[in-house]
């Protein structure tokens, strides 16, 4: 299939426009304009694009990609190295940031709620990102705590009392830890997201409202697995998600 059509189911599905995101969402990197393989995952890290590389892909599909506001604009160094790579694999780089934390069946909260159970009641929070439920069962903090490592293999950080009782919780994947005080006003029992800032834990600890750090990539790994699953079953384009592993 073409690239541009493929950027143009992305982008209908997503809805890039409707986002202020920090770098730029679609094609990021031009490369082959015909396209027959596909490699995703969480971040155009080097290591990913090996991956690519070794696997014959000519595009890489990622949640995290390049040119974020604010950063080192210049082509050297590591960023030298990533990007010669790509070009001289004629490798495609299409990167989708906040469009995929938000979608609602496809996006990395979406997903995350999916695999855990979570029933979603409402969104909160700037853009929305935040989202609100009930688990499907009330249940003690330290069993959520070990259901969360179990599903996303990881031990989370946990900031709370393990044998409360929780039921009504928030979320947002990956550094949605802005949206903790949101949550407590929100009446949630504990707030999950993927990395944990020094003055939540004072909060956690004085609000008396559980805080589940589950890891930034460990949160979002899934809606770039969604989205490769999407193309392979729209388009019947080969897609494979290779997981580079991060502790964070």
């Amino acid at each position: 299939m073409k690239r541009e059509e493929l950027i143009r189911r992305l982008d209908e599905l997503l809805e890039p426009e409707r986002f202020s995101d920090y770098c730029p969402n679609g094609l990021q990197v031009e490369g082959a304009d015909e396209i027959r393989r596909v490699v995703a995952g969480v971040t155009a890290c080097q290591a990913l694009i090996d991956a690519a590389v070794e696997r014959g892909a000519d595009t890489l599909l990622v949640h995290h990609g390049w040119f974020w506001r604010g950063e080192d604009s210049r082509i050297i160094g590591f960023r030298k190295a990533r990007m010669q790579a790509l070009l001289q694999h004629d490798i495609n780089l299409i990167a989708y940031h906040l469009p995929l934390d938000a979608h609602p069946e496809l996006g990395n909260n979406a997903r995350l709620a999916a695999l855990l159970d979570w029933r979603e009641e409402g969104r909160f929070g700037e853009q929305e990102f935040g989202w609100i439920g009930r688990l499907a069962a009330p249940q003690t903090l330290a069993e959520l705590e070990r259901r969360i490592a179990a599903q996303l293999r990881r031990a989370p950080l946990t900031i709370g009392d393990g044998a409360r009782r929780v039921e009504r919780l928030a979320w947002c994947s990956g550094g949605g830890q802005g949206y903790f005080e949101q949550a407590v006003a929100l009446g949630a029992d504990v707030f999950v997201s993927g990395e944990i800032s020094e003055h939540a834990v004072h909060l956690a600890r004085e609000s008396g409202v559980a805080y589940i750090a589950a890891g930034h990539h460990a949160t979002e790994r899934f809606g770039v697995q969604a989205l490769a699953d999407h193309l392979t079953a729209y388009f019947g384009l080969e897609c494979q998600f290779v997981d580079i592993d991060n502790p964070v």
